[in-house]
């Protein structure tokens, strides 16, 4: 099987401090808070969830773990991107980057240590193939000046209508169950296995949607510790069907304990 016509919806996470890691998202990331329990906040845009906060204030971490690597908040474009990183420049905040080739990108962390890239597509008709078939993308510097430069006038206001969770990247056990699961199971196709230690795979030609990485060897599942709950996966009922879905929400779990809640849009 081969899926299609998907999009990922919010990345739940599972914290101590719901209210300082609540406060990281909305003044430096920047998202709106769309609904509040007493133990649930779903942040994002007002077109969209991206991220849901559950409080657990007794979980402990365990850096042994397999779970989230980061994720990957993807921008309309690259001068969007360019306001978030002037933001975050007058905020301070360090940042790491990556120009991939078929993207630039921002990468952070929040203050429970979960991995936030974010991005920008380069359009597709620059993205560049190996030979295999598999699209070429690298790690090298950002032109982050001219960036700057193109969104001088873009002062930020927060995420801009558009941006949506572009790929979720998790550390795993194991390259070969991580297949399995995502190309076997769950029908993404591979794009790319030229990273040491990695494997990505996308749906509908994109370059990722989801990534894998053994780098920090970790040797646990993942359990109820903070960090990553579930990703989601939104799709229609063709595909909702080929996967096996009997219901509109279910969810499925990999080897590594990372759990994905699948839900049949109306799409």
């Amino acid at each position: 099987m081969k899926i299609e016509k998907i999009e990922l919806g919010p990345v739940t996470l599972r914290v101590r401090d719901i209210e300082k890691v609540t406060r990281f998202y909305v003044d430096v990331i920047g998202m709106s808070i769309l609904e509040e329990s007493e133990e649930l906040i779903t942040l994002g845009t007002k077109e969209r969830p991206l991220v849901i906060l559950h409080s657990v204030p007794q979980a402990k971490t365990n850096p042994r773990a397999a779970g989230l690597f980061h994720l990957a908040i993807l921008f309309p474009n690259r001068v969007e991107l360019g306001s978030m990183l002037a933001h975050l420049i007058e905020r301070r905040i360090e940042v790491g980057q990556g120009d991939h080739l078929v993207s630039e990108a921002f990468y952070l962390s929040d203050p429970e240590g979960n991995g936030i890239e974010l991005y920008a597509d380069r359009p597709k008709d620059q993205w560049t193939y190996e030979a295999n078939g598999h699209v070429k993308m690298a790690t090298e510097p950002v032109d982050y000046e001219s960036m700057l430069q193109a969104a001088a006038n873009r002062s930020f206001t927060g995420l801009p209508i558009g941006t949506m969770m572009g790929h979720v990247h998790f550390k795993v056990r194991s390259i070969e169950a991580a297949k399995r699961f995502y190309h076997d199971r769950l029908g993404f196709s591979i794009t790319t296995d030229s990273y040491p230690g990695a494997l990505f795979l996308a749906a509908d030609g994109y370059h990722h949607h989801i990534g894998t990485n053994v780098w920090a060897r970790p040797s646990d599942p993942v359990g109820m510790e903070t960090g990553i709950e579930a990703w989601t996966l939104l799709v229609n009922e063709e595909t909702n069907q080929a996967l096996g879905g009997t219901s509109s929400e279910w969810s499925l779990t990999d080897e590594d304990g990372i759990t994905v809640h699948i839900k049949r849009t109306n799409a």
